[in-house]
């Protein structure tokens, strides 16, 4: 499928804050992004910073990292990470604040998949899971939320699933941490908003990334039955859930909180 290369949009010099277009843009904004070497997260590391963010992403490993670094350009940064090591989260914030600058937008995106029956997922694959995605992700946004409140600015943003909206087979676990995403986005947009932190949920589709290729070539007729609950009848462009996440963060949405917004080409609502 054909992506588009992200331009950097200008900035009017006479555009007051909340004027078209720089209500869109991040400029003087650092987002952290987890899970951001590849696929969706790279694809929002790439929208945000065409949007004038810093973005340090964060990973298990360097050399991903280090290859979606050189594609970004100067307004990237990476430190690897684990976001299992739920005790490292306080330490890996301040070596982001120490090393660039405060954080004001904090992604949620890192994650593991798990393809298993229910009778055959294990306790411990299930907690596996469920310790990348919820215990993770909790750990980095209580460490970031300090900052943000003090400051009375911050965005944190999850990525969801289709499978925090509707049932998917095989994926019992997945599911059970993509629904615990919509919770905590409820729960924290309640607790913080109140202190101009904003807390969102994207809800991606199905995309056209490596891993969907990976597996959709090898499983035609699941390929089929995706596109054919897809109004749009096509994968999505990464690209798609980056412009999306640009938007979520941006001033344009400094009304908006504690929402989960469906980028499916209409999956959510397709029959």
């Amino acid at each position: 499928m054909q992506t588009h290369e992200l331009e950097t949009v200008p900035t009017p010099k006479d555009c007051g804050l909340f004027a078209w277009p720089c209500a869109f843009r991040l400029d003087g904004q650092q987002a952290l992004i987890t899970g951001g070497g590849s696929g969706l997260g790279l694809a929002m590391a790439r929208c945000m910073a065409a949007a004038g963010a810093r973005v340090v992403l964060t990973g298990r490993r360097e050399k991903p990292l280090r290859d979606a670094v050189g594609q970004i350009g100067t307004q990237a940064e990476f430190v690897v990470h684990d976001v299992t090591k739920l005790d490292e989260a306080s330490g890996l914030v301040e070596t982001v604040d120490r090393r660039f600058g405060p954080i004001t937008i904090l992604v949620n995106n890192a994650g593991i998949h798990l393809k298993k029956s229910v009778v055959d997922t294990t306790e411990q694959e299930f907690l596996a899971v469920l310790n990348t995605h919820v215990l993770g992700a909790h750990a980095l946004s209580r460490a970031v939320a300090p900052g943000m409140i003090e400051r009375r600015a911050g965005s944190i943003l999850f990525i969801a699933s289709m499978a925090s909206l509707f049932g998917l087979p095989q994926v019992v676990a997945y599911s059970a941490a993509k629904s615990a995403y919509v919770g905590m986005v409820r729960a924290m947009a309640t607790e913080l908003s109140v202190h101009g932190v904003r807390v969102n949920a994207i809800a991606p589709g199905w995309f056209d990334t490596e891993m969907a290729r990976q597996a959709l070539e090898t499983d035609s007729q699941r390929k089929e039955k995706i596109l054919g609950r897809t109004p749009m009848a096509r994968l999505g462009e990464p690209e798609d859930v980056g412009m999306a996440a640009v938007y979520l963060c941006s001033p344009a949405a400094k009304f908006v909180t504690g929402i989960v917004l469906p980028v499916d080409g209409g999956a959510s609502i397709g029959f």
